[in-house]
């Protein structure tokens, strides 16, 4: 563990030549009972609840492999941890993708970029009208875990999203958020408030067949405990920069009064992808493609009563997976992204075959790939046509500049928070409950080197200092703060990752929990096995 006020210091200082990292993306078997976790260090007393996971566990369906990150079937983790003592346990989620295919010992149900094939026992006749079913859409929920009124739900980012018992780890039901919403989908990103109310976004068919966002609110439980989700509603509609090719979108931003939503040019092809399930074996990663000279778009509504803006805030071109945080502050409103540089898509780079490589190999093909970058982008609410050709922004922190051109569009230049090349700092995490859509210090996130996970780091957002956790051949999971019952400061807390070494002689993987404040280890809980990869999660009390 090492601190630095040096930007630079928050790039690996790692190598990884035995390619130990490997092991995170193979399948695992999921577990009868919680096993006991042997504790190094002392967990601090308050800290009793459970840190929930998820993220792919099983990579292959009999001989038939899963080619991307995000096809692995769903596998839900919990650490326990109560009076200072640890288990660990985990299980599939029990979804229709994982349940059909373990029952016909294929891949049933075609996965982000897995195409399924009909059934070859079927004669030619049933696979041809297998085909023309209709696209069957995944619930494999492999991305994150979160509350709605009293229950919890696994998800992707599809329509389906999958009601789980945080307590067993059992699957519940599968509930179609389109019985209930007009959206093709939702992100695994929602916003909650501290009264239980879900924000999300998600794509549409809006006026004349035409492509737009809707972003939908699920209110907090009612008095008679009814389920929520029956009582959930579209808020306000965005326009979609191109009528049939909506964009990929993985996370928004809300401030007290805002949302804030980036269209960024990595768009879904709808043509292709409505006809895809008609062609012999196509995913959903071919109906990707980038529009090389639309820049990026950022979309402001409000939130009471909900209502878009029309101000057309435009910047270069950046692919964009996690909002840090968005505020505003004095007629502005700030907004801190993990970027990527250029149209390409990076999930281009996530197929498990590259990952999988020897470091070298790793190494060569992140060269290639689009270059993160944290940034802050600031955007004037306060717009007259008047003051063309000059900068806008009059905070005083910030080096982010908006200005207005000759054909009413703001455009926008980002202040750098972070840059390395090939050091991502991403999968970020803040102390939400008390600083989401409010002015902050502190970002937390996982450190990607050459796209593998083998750092948690630390950023002042404000001075750009930077703290790092490392370890040689250990492999964390994005890091969930946690905050210390009564505190005042911001990062008065501990963060909660979960690290795999799988060369260590035993116990190769473990719970970390490191204080906020500088990224000192405080305790570990170690087990037997190696657990896979975990995308996103949260701590319940």
């Amino acid at each position: 563990m090492w601190q630095s006020s040096a930007v630079r210091i928050l790039s690996s200082l790692i190598e990884h030549p035995a390619g130990g990292y490997k092991k995170i993306f193979e399948t695992c078997e999921e577990l009868n009972e919680p096993i006991p976790a042997v504790v190094v260090g002392v967990i601090p007393e308050w800290l009793s609840g459970s840190l929930l996971r998820l993220g792919p566990g099983l990579f292959e369906v009999g001989a038939e492999p899963f080619y991307h990150l995000f096809d692995g079937q769903a596998l839900m983790h919990k650490f326990d941890l109560k009076n200072g003592h640890v288990t660990y346990y985990r299980k599939f989620v029990k979804t229709d993708a994982y349940v059909r295919a373990m029952t016909e010992k294929r891949v049933v149900i075609t996965e982000f970029g897995t195409a399924a094939y009909p059934d070859p026992c079927k004669n030619i006749f049933s696979r041809f009208f297998t085909y023309f079913k209709g696209i069957e859409v995944t619930d494999n929920c492999l991305v994150n875990v979160y509350p709605v009124g009293e229950d919890f739900y696994a998800c992707t980012e599809t329509n389906y999203i999958t009601k789980v018992d945080p307590d067993t780890l059992e699957t519940l039901k599968r509930v179609d958020l389109c019985d209930y919403l007009s959206v093709n989908g939702v992100t695994a990103h929602p916003h909650i408030e501290s009264d239980g109310t879900v924000y999300n976004i998600g794509n549409c068919f809006g006026k004349n067949m035409s492509l737009a966002y809707n972003i939908v609110k699920i209110p907090p439980t009612p008095k008679d405990k009814s389920d929520p989700i029956a009582k959930s509603k579209v808020l306000v509609q965005l326009p979609s920069s191109e009528r049939f090719k909506p964009s990929y979108v993985h996370s928004f931003g809300m401030t007290e009064n805002y949302f804030v939503f980036v269209e960024t040019p990595v768009k879904i092809n709808l043509l292709k992808f409505l006809t895809a399930w008609s062609i012999w074996g196509t995913n959903y990663m071919d109906c990707f493609e980038s529009n090389e000279t639309m820049g990026t778009w950022f979309h402001l509504a409000t939130k009471d009563p909900a209502e878009y803006i029309e101000h057309k805030f435009r910047t270069s071109a950046f692919n964009l997976f996690h909002h840090i945080n968005s505020y505003e502050d004095d007629g502005f409103i700030v907004v801190d992204l993990c970027t990527w540089k250029g149209h390409e898509f990076v999930y281009n780079y996530l197929y498990l075959a590259n990952l999988r490589e020897n470091w070298e190999e790793v190494k060569k093909a992140a060269m290639r790939a689009p270059q993160p970058e944290v940034r802050r982008y600031v955007l004037p609410m306060d717009v007259h046509k008047e003051e063309q050709g000059k900068n806008l922004i009059s905070l005083p922190y910030t080096t982010a500049t908006a200005v207005m051109r000759s054909d009413g569009t703001i455009w926008l230049e980002p202040e750098v928070l972070f840059s390395g090349p090939r050091q991502a700092f991403e999968f970020p995490q803040i102390n939400y409950s008390k600083f989401s859509g409010k002015n902050y210090s502190y970002a937390y996130g996982l450190g990607l080197n050459h796209f593998i996970p083998d750092r948690i780091c630390k950023l002042n957002v404000k001075t750009k200092d930077t703290w790092v956790w490392q370890e040689p051949d250990s492999y964390p999971s994005e890091p969930i703060f946690v905050q210390t019952p009564d505190s005042v400061e911001e990062d008065d807390g501990v963060l909660l990752s979960i690290v795999v070494n799988p060369g260590a002689d035993q116990r190769p993987g473990y719970l970390l929990i490191l204080n906020a404040r500088d990224l000192t280890e405080i305790a570990r809980a170690e087990v037997e096995v190696i657990i896979p990869v975990t995308f996103h999660g949260m701590y319940k009390p």
